[in-house]
């Protein structure tokens, strides 16, 4: 065992007294109101950027990691949907793009 270390003296950083000085902003200002989001359109393929990607790396497991992947990309997609949904944000199925 070895013997009691030397303790190391702390250093204490002293404040300039300009920091003291900056001007405090209010956190709870108003803010402008946002415009009403436009409506969700559902991709009809989710996994469409995942497969823009290429194989997943992963020496011998390429298939397996790109059916999990692309369960949790349609999983996530779906999740979006119903939340689009139930937030009254879901496109109409006849709305025309712009």
């Amino acid at each position: 065992m070895s013997g009691p270390q030397p303790q190391q003296k702390k250093r204490r950083r002293r404040r300039s007294k300009k920091s003291g000085q900056q001007q405090h902003q209010d956190l709870w200002h108003l803010v402008p109101a946002l415009p009403d989001p436009e409506p969700i359109r559902p991709s009809p393929d989710p996994r469409m950027v995942i497969r823009s990607l290429g194989d997943p790396p992963l020496a011998g497991q390429g298939a397996v990691a790109e059916h999990y992947i692309g369960a949790v990309v349609d999983r996530a997609a779906a999740l979006a949907t119903a939340l689009a949904a139930a937030a009254g944000l879901l496109a109409e199925a006849d709305d025309d793009e712009d």
